[in-house]
């Protein structure tokens, strides 16, 4: 694949499994043109631990800017951050900033949804009175107000709320209302957020078996005009590229004849 480049990319300064320079490395032996790293935002209400806290985000800044240099001739090496929708972390400094939602604010509580079909049950049961419906639902129209919390340059997992859809199901994921919901969300964010990310994590962690979105939101996508990015939200430098032929066989179904990728001077379109 040409313009090989993975954005959506984590490392030991959250909860990867690599430093960025062992990820660098599997990335130049990839045969990547360039790298870019979003270490997930301070989130002080995470019930699991796996952001950066405020000290370490200092220090993750330093090192990839640090790495930019070192590696500059060899391949590109972008700083960028995954804002957590609700997170006060401060989005400066940044080369680009992916936005997601991975927590839903009912009331004073935090409820997490990048989780297991376990977990999904109880939130269901105990907030949405048994619906899952209404929880995607939530889900999507808190999704929308992301602009308020941070500019976002590409939105992460649009459909993170469906992680869970090919092992336990919640709720129609293919149904008119579902699919209502997400299009006003995305109509919503048009205006504000350029990009969106053919994520293929879920596919690699073994939670679904295509890419987040499904290939219905993609077409909405497509007739929105949103640009498209490919990634694999990577935790494990040895799954950098995984499934991206996939991810472009969605794009190129769904009506894309081009991706988008990061370059010195910004965003640009390459072809598929």
């Amino acid at each position: 694949m040409k313009n090989l480049q993975n954005l959506h990319t984590h490392s030991t300064f959250d909860h990867g499994v690599n430093t960025p320079v062992e990820t660098i490395t599997a990335a130049i032996a990839k045969g990547f043109d360039s790298i870019g790293f979003s270490g997930h935002a301070y989130t002080s209400y995470s019930t699991n631990n796996l952001c950066m806290t405020p000290d370490k985000t200092e220090e993750y800044k330093k090192e990839i800017l640090r790495c930019k240099k070192e590696y500059a001739g060899i391949i590109g090496v972008y700083l960028g951050l995954e804002f957590d929708m609700y997170s006060d972390t401060p989005t400066n400094g940044y080369d680009y900033i992916i936005g997601a939602c991975h927590y839903l604010k009912m009331g004073t509580d935090y409820l997490c949804i990048d989780t297991d079909e376990s977990h999904y049950r109880k939130i269901i049961d105990e907030y949405f009175g048994g619906d899952g419906l209404r929880l995607a639902k939530e889900y999507f129209r808190q999704v929308s107000m992301l602009p308020k919390f941070a500019k976002t340059d590409i939105l992460a997992h649009f459909d993170l709320i469906a992680k869970n859809v090919d092992r336990a199901s919640f709720f129609d994921y293919q149904g008119k209302e579902y699919i209502s919901a997400a299009t006003e969300a995305l109509e919503a964010l048009k205006k504000d957020v350029p990009l969106f990310e053919i994520n293929t994590g879920g596919v690699v962690r073994g939670y679904r078996k295509t890419p987040y979105p499904m290939l219905t939101l993609i077409k909405e996508m497509k007739r929105l005009g949103y640009g498209a990015v490919i990634s694999s939200d990577c935790h494990d430098a040895r799954f950098l590229d995984a499934y991206f032929e996939d991810a472009a066989r969605l794009l190129k179904e769904a009506g894309f004849k081009e991706k988008y990728i990061l370059s010195d001077s910004g965003f640009k379109a390459v072809r598929l």
